[in-house]
């Protein structure tokens, strides 16, 4: 029991005593795929004050705005040793803060964890280690390589770095998994030949593992190290030695998806691409956003203050969303007021597609009305009612759009017998020009593909960062969006079925997969529409 109390203090003995100390966390970050990431691991970064990384890419899973400190090198660029990392976790957690030290992997499985662990349990810091998906495992697992079956029932994990290893003891064991063996690696495969393996034994490397940009090559012992060579292999890498390594040719799920490795450009905004973004890298595909568009307010703000006090008292029987804006548009309008989802009580809803009805829904609305065929202001007239004086009590229609929104669908409801209020309810403003690397990016064949999901975002592209390589696959999510590419230059290589951000990337995966095919029947590596040398210009 402490007597700290029995005795007199000082001023300074008082605020030594009453300084906080923090805590930390040693978070296993996986072996590079965000999603790899354990629902404890995404709990606690969510809590930190602070984040110390080993590695750039770490901090993208950084998303609550914590100081994010480099725990892989100092500031001379050189690597940290252990001490210095452990010493780097103590200074921040001692300032009372949540401290996460994310580590490639799994904390305490080949890596430092337990060392700077122990520098906190001396300093008397609390910490918590939070495991991870460990390299060890997954990326063998990414590559198509077992380490254990029915056949195979054991393996043995090496970390060859710059140790001294007996690979006499090692040859004994039917399948090794061998860790920063890269430099070493015509050195490991004749220890392992001189102890008695054979030069034929199956051998894969495999670098960057999990990530799109993973590679793998697949040689013999004899091979492996002009293999490696050859092909440019560079750490971080592990290497799979043994009979198991000859099931990859059936079992490599991840390095053939249909659209693995390319590099899509989404013109639009990141919290407008999340789906498709996901959707995307299910088919092994990097997404990069460019928006195109500014969503600002209407230069007149009259129509839109005069069209809500009208929908509270009475004046429609339907209000048509067109777009998810103008869903946005609405509810800040309806919050500067201080009105609520209950504004709309003994309103008929109408939204052109399901991403504007979701939008609706978050509300607590559903909507009444959602085209049964195309999603489009031509597919809701199909679907909607004519006006019946009977039926109907009200014959107004509230439309809130775009400034440079079509007249398609105000006209076709007068032709149905509704007034419409046709409203802007926003302005789409061209948006400032990508960086400079983007741009050259895009004139110079960089992406390998180009998701177009409205005429206004192809013309809007090519006007601030210009036209797509010929190279570049284009991809369009309807016939007028097609019908724009092509008035701009562009070859349409793929055109979804339905005008759905989903189905759009379907079908560039269908393609991708079609043409991946091509190259393995032809016996020719796959190459991605980027490294591919183009034989002419595309022309309309």
């Amino acid at each position: 029991m402490s007597t700290t109390s029995a005795m007199p203090t000082s001023p300074a003995t008082t605020a030594t005593s009453t300084q906080p100390v923090g805590r930390v966390s040693f978070v296993g970050a996986g072996p590079g795929d965000a999603s790899l990431l354990t629902v404890r691991a995404t709990e606690v970064l969510a809590q930190a004050d602070v984040v110390i990384v080993e590695s750039p890419e770490q901090e993208a899973l950084v998303t609550n705005g914590a100081e994010i400190v480099d725990g892989g090198t100092n500031a001379s660029g050189e690597t940290l040793t252990h001490a210095a990392r452990g010493k780097l976790v103590v200074k921040h957690a001692k300032t009372g803060a949540h401290v996460v030290r994310l580590m490639v992997g799994d904390p305490f499985t080949y890596a430092t964890g337990p060392e700077e662990a122990t520098a906190c349990a001396k300093a008397g810091i609390s910490f918590e280690v939070v495991p991870g998906v460990s390299s060890v495992s997954a990326v063998p697992a990414y590559a198509g390589v077992p380490l254990t079956d029915k056949q195979h029932r054991e393996f043995k994990v090496v970390s060859v770095g710059d140790a001294s290893v007996d690979w006499t003891e090692a040859a004994r064991h039917e399948t090794l998994v061998l860790l920063s063996a890269v430099n070493r690696i015509a050195e490991v495969a004749s220890g392992l030949v001189e102890a008695g393996r054979s030069p034929e034994t199956p051998v894969a490397m495999t670098r960057l593992g999990t990530t799109t940009r993973q590679e793998t090559v697949v040689s013999t012992l004899a091979g492996i190290a002009d293999a490696a060579k050859a092909a440019q292999m560079t750490p971080p890498a592990i290497v799979v030695v043994g009979e198991v390594v000859a099931q990859r040719d059936a079992l490599s799920w991840f390095e053939t998806k249909p659209l693995y490795g390319w590099r899509v450009l989404v013109p639009r905004t990141k919290e407008q691409s999340q789906s498709l973004a996901a959707r995307l890298r299910m088919y092994g595909a990097v997404s990069e956003e460019v928006p195109t568009i500014s969503v600002e307010p209407p230069r007149n703000p009259q129509q839109m203050d005069k069209a809500v006090r009208g929908l509270v008292e009475g004046r429609y029987e339907w209000v048509a969303f067109t777009s998810v804006n103008a869903v946005k548009a609405v509810r800040e309008k309806f919050e500067e007021y201080g009105l609520d989802a209950r504004a709309f009580s003994g309103l008929k809803i109408a939204a052109v597609g399901e991403k504007t009805a979701e939008a609706i829904e978050t509300w607590g609305i559903r909507p009444d009305l959602v085209p049964s065929g195309e999603q489009s202001g031509r597919g809701l007239l199909e679907d909607w009612p004519p006006f019946d004086e009977l039926l109907d009590p009200i014959n107004r229609v509230f439309l809130p759009r775009a400034d440079i929104a079509t007249e398609t669908l105000a006209a076709g409801l007068v032709e149905l017998g509704w007034e419409v209020d046709d409203v802007t309810a926003y302005r789409t403003v061209r948006a400032s020009p990508p960086p400079a690397p983007t741009r050259e990016a895009i004139k110079s064949g960089k992406f390998d593909a180009v998701l177009f999901t409205s005429s206004s975002t192809v013309r809007n592209l090519v006007g601030i960062a210009g036209k797509p390589h010929a190279t570049t696959i284009i991809a369009c999510i309807g016939p007028a969006t097609a019908k724009t590419a092509e008035e701009h230059g562009l070859r349409v290589d793929v055109m979804a079925e339905k005008p759905s951000a989903e189905e759009l990337a379907d079908a560039l995966a269908q393609f991708g997969e079609a043409r991946r095919l091509q190259f393995v029947e032809a016996g020719e590596p796959v190459l991605r529409p980027s490294q591919k040398k183009p034989s002419s210009r595309r022309k309309a």
